[in-house]
């Protein structure tokens, strides 16, 4: 598997299959292990927290950049000291590689 940084997003507006269970989990393994998969097998998830809010602020803004650079966009909660980032495709109601590019993109925010 290509490293998913070096990856583009594709354009997705429906008629493409939603990962397989057995793919999620491998391209979970390439993530940060604070990602998780919710019950359902549609979203993709992970709590970030900072020490005040310009810091949470800056990393929302750094997090717009990428979803706008990629055109897929996650859906944020927004507190003083974190943020929670979901992915999914909504198109297709469920998880694509696209969710993974980005989630392995937004990791690097953070090193």
């Amino acid at each position: 598997m290509t490293d998913l940084v070096e990856q583009k997003c594709k354009p997705c507006e429906g008629g493409v299959p939603r990962l397989t269970p057995e793919a999620v989990q491998a391209l979970l393994k390439a993530l940060d292990a604070g990602w998780s998969v919710s019950d359902d097998g549609k979203w993709i998830r992970r709590q970030f927290e900072f020490t005040g809010f310009n810091r949470t602020m800056g990393f929302v803004n750094a997090v717009a950049w990428i979803a706008n650079t990629e055109g897929h966009h996650p859906d944020l909660e927004v507190s003083y000291r974190n943020c929670m980032v979901n992915y999914m495709t909504h198109a297709i109601d469920g998880l694509s590689e696209n969710d993974f590019i980005c989630a392995a993109k937004i990791d690097r925010l953070v090193v």
